[in-house]
């Protein structure tokens, strides 16, 4: 988190407010969509069997209307079908039940979430937190989130140490 601002630098207060992209080319508010799609399409791939290839073509139309960062959206659904034997193997120290057992969506969160702190190491591991328990938050169990960041405290802790103990320091 920067000074003075909200988890993607944003001034306080403006969170949700897209003033475009930043200067790196990211708009936090189209990865924040983005993330809510992969989530629906995570979801959708855990309860139908779908591949990542049906389930972004079942959202990519959606997703483009929404002026979301389509190429984010597609990486994470890729990245969870593609990683998911190794994501689930990851997690499983970190969780109190098998994968399977955990509620759908915080499971499909918790896959992208752990897709971002192990493959995209250009977002910083606050914002894949903050990101993952806004969106369970928003359509996960009442208390879903605070599984959800118990979960993913401790991941990040063990994946990122040096980015962690650096944002302690």
């Amino acid at each position: 988190m920067r000074a003075g601002g909200d988890r993607d630098g944003a001034p306080a207060g403006d969170a949700g407010v897209s003033r475009g992209p930043r200067r790196d080319g990211v708009d936090p508010v189209a990865r924040t969509r983005s993330r809510r799609r992969a989530l629906q399409a995570v979801y959708a791939m855990q309860l139908s069997g779908v591949d990542a290839r049906n389930a972004i073509a079942q959202f990519a139309h959606e997703q483009a209307h929404e002026v979301a960062d389509l190429e984010y959206f597609e990486d994470l659904v890729r990245g969870v079908g593609k990683h998911r034997a190794e994501l689930d193997a990851a997690l499983q120290p970190f969780l109190d039940r098998a994968v399977e057992e955990v509620d759908p969506i915080e499971r499909a969160m918790l896959r992208i979430a752990a897709y971002e702190l192990r493959h995209r190491l250009d977002v910083p591991f606050r914002v894949v937190i903050d990101e993952a328990l806004r969106t369970v938050k928003r359509f996960g169990s009442e208390h879903g989130h605070t599984y959800v960041n118990g979960v993913l405290d401790r991941a990040a802790a063990q994946w990122r140490a040096t980015e962690v103990q650096a944002a302690r320091g």
